[in-house]
């Protein structure tokens, strides 16, 4: 196995062109467990990690730009206010050992659909840019995942950023585990209310082969949410909106947890996370 490690940008983008099966790595935190459990043998690992660039973060044009090398910690710390559903997403990952080391970037190119960052980024509208030495292009998270553990991203491609739109509205978080800490989502769900368009995003995390939305759900939401003052939806619109969700999942049943109870709780988190939403909305409306 060749080990190489670039230290700019450039640098990194030509190796990933003349080692387009070499598997980047910056945290570790997935590529080092498959290693040692023999899961994966690449003929190259290209070391991202002193590359300046990917650890970076600052406003772009109207979005907040995030390196695809920033770790969980940093999100958390630093981008509550303007990420914060991302960093919500962020302060549930395993422990803070890994929150050190773990980063959306790799997150993004594992592509687990239990991911925790994923329904964030699919509920606000991110959008993920991917560069080679053709270039750079920028691809809607809603476009990213293609099929089990299958992306956008090229073979000679690395995720370099992903571009976070500035929040007007609230954005929650809500994942079920076996426990608190170092758990794989049993299944997970995200929600962002956008004041300004008037529109509803959500994200479901460990429901379906890859991340997805529940594009029924957003649409009646829109439909029947006080946009003018936030006044508490009907019980009758609140549980409607949770079958909605439920509906757009299409879980499997493993030894976390089965079909049934994926539906369950995905009904039950975003029902938990309009209540939660239309009260932090109503303050911002006062």
């Amino acid at each position: 196995m060749e080990f190489l490690s670039p230290s700019t940008l450039e640098e990194a983008l030509e190796a990933k062109h003349a080692h387009p099966d070499g598997v980047p790595i910056m945290g570790g935190t997935d590529v080092m467990v498959e290693l040692n459990f023999d899961k994966r043998r690449p003929q190259a690992l290209i070391d991202l990690s002193r590359v300046p660039e990917l650890s970076e973060w600052g406003p772009d044009n109207g979005t907040v730009r995030l390196g695809a090398g920033v770790s969980y910690s940093r999100i958390v710390e630093g981008l509550g206010a303007g990420a914060p559903g991302l960093a919500k997403a962020a302060r549930t990952v395993a422990s803070p050992q890994i929150r050190n080391r773990g980063t959306v970037g790799g997150n993004l190119g594992g592509a687990s659909p239990a991911g925790d960052t994923h329904p964030a980024l699919l509920a606000t509208d991110a959008v993920v840019e991917l560069a080679s030495v053709r270039g750079r292009r920028r691809v809607a998270a809603r476009d990213f995942y293609l099929s089990l553990r299958e992306t956008a991203c090229r073979s000679d491609e690395l995720i370099t950023a992903v571009l976070l739109p500035e929040p007007t509205g609230p954005q929650q978080f809500a994942k079920i585990g076996t426990r608190n800490a170092m758990v794989i989502a049993v299944t997970s769900f995200s929600l962002a209310l956008d004041r300004q368009r008037r529109v509803v995003g959500t994200g479901l995390g460990a429901a379906a082969p890859t991340p997805v939305r529940a594009e029924a759900a957003e649409e009646f939401l829109a439909a029947e949410f006080d946009w003018e003052g936030g006044s508490s939806p009907s019980e009758a619109v609140v549980r409607r909106f949770g079958d909605l969700v439920a509906s757009a999942a299409r879980p499997i049943d493993d030894q976390r947890g089965s079909s049934a109870y994926r539906k369950h709780a995905l009904s039950v988190m975003a029902r938990r996370a309009l209540s939660w939403s239309v009260t932090e909305y109503r303050k911002g409306a006062a």
